[in-house]
């Protein structure tokens, strides 16, 4: 007579072994869409850059949210300020004397299926002068028309900031 022992743990090592690449896979980051989720942002800085605020629009969801958290002057604490994107949009539309132009650098992109996240820093300028830079963290999700920013983030800084040249 033969026994047989079941052995769960190792099967399910065996399994896991098993199924880890084609995980890894289902994970791994897609140089297509994180074109795709770039371009987004990129459209949205060159709306600025143009005083185009339809541009800009048009890669934002209705219902965008613009988040910031910065300190007040003076070393007066944290501030946390949460608005509805349209006043930026009006902000970036009215005709100025400079040019706003957000520069970003070393985006880490985060995408599963229809979700995605964009941490990247940014130098902003007025003309040619730097203004404040920090970090932006956008939430972007892909509706039936394609990749739209749900929500913005950012921090604000006017010290320690780094150059980042045009382009």
């Amino acid at each position: 007579m033969t026994v047989v022992r079941s052995v769960p743990g190792r099967a399910l090592v065996v399994a896991a072994a098993l199924l880890l690449p084609a995980l890894a896979r289902a994970q791994a980051p897609s140089p297509a869409v994180d074109r795709e989720v770039m371009a987004v942002i990129v459209t949205l800085f060159d709306g600025m850059r143009q005083t185009d605020s339809a541009k800009a629009r048009s890669v934002l969801h209705p219902n965008t949210l613009l988040v910031s958290a910065g300190e007040k002057p003076n070393n007066g604490g944290p501030v946390v300020t949460v608005d509805p994107v349209d006043g930026w949009l009006k902000s970036i539309g009215t005709p100025h004397k400079e040019t706003y132009d957000e520069r970003i650098r070393n985006p880490v992109i985060q995408v599963d299926g229809n979700l995605a996240t964009v941490w990247v820093e940014y130098s902003f300028y007025v003309g040619t002068r730097l203004n404040h830079c920090g970090v932006d963290a956008f939430q972007l999700a892909k509706g039936s028309d394609g990749w739209k920013i749900v929500a913005i983030a950012d921090t604000r800084r006017r010290t320690g900031c780094n150059e980042i040249p045009p382009g």
